[in-house]
């Protein structure tokens, strides 16, 4: 089996490495081939994946490669984990908004979209390279923001299911407030990447049968701890009866935030501190395990979460359906009807059956206007930014501005526009 990973330069490559060591049983690779055209990222981000693979036995080949044609040639699945324009463009992105009065975020509002026009392009002509390629190849997309990629992949045609480690990572926090294995927790995970909503916790019985919703002992015992981990009040979480994405905290607190990021050191150059640190770290020779910062530098659980869906697509080890609970993970897919109050074409994010069929959405319970209204909101949004990133023009930019519910007026539309096209010249042809 041959995995590749598109963007393998990335600090959070031996994160993936970790896991594929740990879960070999479950996804079994006989070749990793990492591409990425930042060769002096590349190599020792390679070496160290070599070395973790090493220390768990692992009988991978792994390849390092700036050739992406020859990197995905015959490839089984394709990991998407590109950043176009580094560290600096991500800077930019939380910079900028604030002059306007709106956050400074890589995935929300101005933020997000400058990294969708620049970001759609490229992933596309990768996505057409792995076609010609590796015709039959799942594209496993981790590339934010994960829900109006994924949606570009889909509407190309491109066997592609979008990935985010959000829902692992409250089932993983979930499971050891309440004692029990990570995988016989499901979650009533509903919304969009990065808005969304847990509205209950279920434990699986011997039988795969979910038992009684344990959220509201969850926040009775443990609401404190949850609510200061995604850093909203945990009087928010218990009058919803929800825990909110760490990502709502935009909307819900968007003003407090916009004053703290203000003062604070951006996340942009925490990141970019902590990977020049990791690479260092990377290039001793002697460490061979994933270090505990990159813990600190995002992705927690990625690892499970990518081999347990392109195992479940390719059908191998645990993920080849024999076990239900391996079958059914939060992914981003098309709604086809999920929502009923967004288009069929839109892509959501919900607990999904994976299999050699792609990922299909399980039913959901119908979502009250508090939810609904917002996630209505802002999938018209995501629409209007993905024509803006396919077809370019300053206009195009204004409009899915003005249809974001955090900017939404058309003064700081203008603004916001011009300053996004300014700071984004080099990585948008029509805008130069």
């Amino acid at each position: 089996m041959k995995l590749a990973v598109v963007g393998g330069g990335s600090t959070y490559t031996p994160e993936l490495a970790d896991g594929l060591g740990r879960l070999h049983k479950t996804l079994p690779v006989d070749e990793l081939v990492l591409v990425d055209p930042v060769i002096e990222r590349l190599e020792p981000v390679g070496a160290v994946v070599r070395r973790i693979l090493a220390r768990y036995g692992h009988p991978a080949r792994v390849v390092l490669t700036d050739d992406l044609d020859a990197g995905v040639e015959d490839a089984d699945a394709v990991l998407f984990q590109l950043r176009v324009g580094g560290q600096e463009a991500r800077a930019q992105d939380e910079e900028w908004p604030l002059d306007c009065g709106c956050v400074g975020q890589e995935t929300t509002g101005a933020g997000g979209l400058a990294k969708a026009l620049r970001t759609v392009p490229v992933v596309l002509d990768a996505a057409e390279r792995v076609r010609r390629a590796a015709p039959n190849a799942w594209i496993v997309d981790f590339t934010n923001p994960v829900g109006i990629v994924t949606r570009a992949l889909l509407d190309a045609g491109h066997r592609a299911v979008g990935l985010c480690n959000v829902a692992i990572g409250f089932q993983r926090r979930f499971a050891a407030m309440l004692d029990v294995a990570p995988n016989r927790v499901r979650l009533d995970h509903v919304g969009l990447n990065h808005l969304t909503w847990e509205r209950g916790v279920h434990v699986l019985d011997e039988h795969g049968e979910p038992g009684p919703d344990l959220l509201p002992t969850l926040l009775a015992e443990h609401g404190p701890a949850i609510a200061a981990d995604i850093e909203l009040p945990v009087e928010l979480l218990r009058a919803q009866s929800t825990v909110p994405s760490y990502y709502l905290r935009y909307f819900y607190a968007h003003d407090a935030v916009v004053s703290a990021q203000r003062h604070t050191e951006s996340r942009a150059q925490q990141v970019a501190a902590i990977e020049r640190e990791l690479l260092e770290l990377y290039a001793d020779p002697t460490l061979d395990t994933k270090p505990e910062l990159l813990e600190r530098r995002g992705g927690a659980y990625y690892s499970e979460a990518a081999v347990a869906l392109v195992a479940a697509l390719l059908g191998t080890g645990s993920g080849s359906g024999s076990d239900d609970a391996d079958r059914v993970q939060v992914a981003d897919v098309r709604n086809n009807g999920t929502l009923p109050f967004l288009p069929d074409d839109a892509v959501i994010e919900v607990p999904s059956r994976i299999d050699a069929n792609g990922a299909t959405p399980l039913p959901v319970a119908p979502l009250g206007p508090l939810h609904s209204g917002l996630i209505a909101h802002v999938a018209a949004y995501e629409e209007l930014a993905l024509d803006a990133a396919l077809r370019g023009g300053r206009e195009r930019v204004v409009t899915a501005l003005l249809a974001h519910p955090l900017v939404g007026q058309y003064d700081i539309a203008e603004a916001l526009a011009d300053r996004l096209l300014a700071a984004g010249k080099e990585h948008l042809p029509w805008a130069r």
